[in-house]
C-alpha cells in the first residue's frame, strides 16, 4: 500500500511562474546527477514510476513537482555535477532555485548522495545556501544496499561530523528500504 496514495505528477516547471500556489508544505530533493533522487522519491512515497528513474545522468531538466497529499509537495530538482544538460540551460537552473528556497511553502531541502562517494564541495555549497535561506537539509546517504554495514556507518559518522549540526543525515536505500520510514515521517512532520 501506498505510504502517500494521493501522490501524483503535478507539473514540469522551466520558470517560477510555472510553480504551484505557494500554500502548504514542500520538501526539494536535489543532489549531484545520478544520485538517486527519482528512486528515493519513488521509495518514499512508494509508487514505483512516480518519478522517473535513469541510468543516464543529467535526464532531469526542469523542477518536477509531485503532489503527496492535499498542501504537501515535493520537488525533484536538476542533478548537478557531471548533468548533460547545455550549459544554457543549466544556467537558468540556479534562479530557478532560488525562487523555490525563497517559497514559503519550502520547509526541507533532501539533499540525495551517493554513500559511495560520500560530501562533494558542490554539496557542502547547497547546503549553505539552503541554510542562508532559513531551511531545514537531511542528508539522505543513499545506495547504502552497495556498502557493507561496517562501510555505511562509517560513512554516516564521517558525513555527520563533516556537517557538524548543519543539516540532518542518514543512511538511505531504495532497494533495501533502510531509511525510508525515516525519510517518510520527515516528510509528515512538515505538516505539523
Amino acid at each position: 500500500m501506498s505510504a502517500f496514495p494521493q501522490a501524483r505528477f503535478l507539473v514540469s516547471a522551466a520558470s517560477a511562474a510555472q510553480f504551484p500556489a505557494d500554500r502548504g508544505v514542500e520538501a526539494a530533493f536535489a543532489g549531484r546527477s545520478n544520485a538517486g533522487k527519482s528512486s528515493a522519491i519513488n521509495a518514499i512515497a512508494h509508487r514505483r514510476g512516480l518519478a522517473r528513474t535513469s541510468k543516464t545522468p543529467g535526464r532531469t531538466r526542469l523542477l518536477n513537482f509531485f503532489e503527496l497529499s492535499t498542501d504537501c509537495r515535493i520537488v525533484d530538482l536538476p542533478g548537478y555535477g557531471y548533468a548533460s544538460a547545455p550549459e544554457a540551460e543549466r544556467r537558468k537552473w540556479a534562479p530557478l532555485i532560488d525562487a523555490l528556497l525563497a517559497r514559503e511553502s519550502m520547509r526541507l531541502l533532501f539533499l540525495v548522495v551517493d554513500a559511495r562517494r560520500g560530501l562533494t564541495a558542490g554539496d557542502e555549497q547547497l547546503i549553505a545556501w539552503a541554510r542562508a535561506a532559513g531551511r531545514a537539509v537531511r542528508v539522505l546517504l543513499t545506495k547504502a544496499d552497495k556498502l557493507t554495514r561496517s562501510e555505511s556507518l562509517k560513512v554516516e559518522r564521517a558525513t555527520r561530523a563533516a556537517l557538524d549540526g548543519a543539516a540532518e543525515a542518514q543512511l538511505f536505500s531504495a532497494v533495501s528500504g533502510v531509511g525510508v520510514e525515516a525519510a517518510r515521517d520527515a516528510l509528515r512532520g512538515l505538516k505539523k
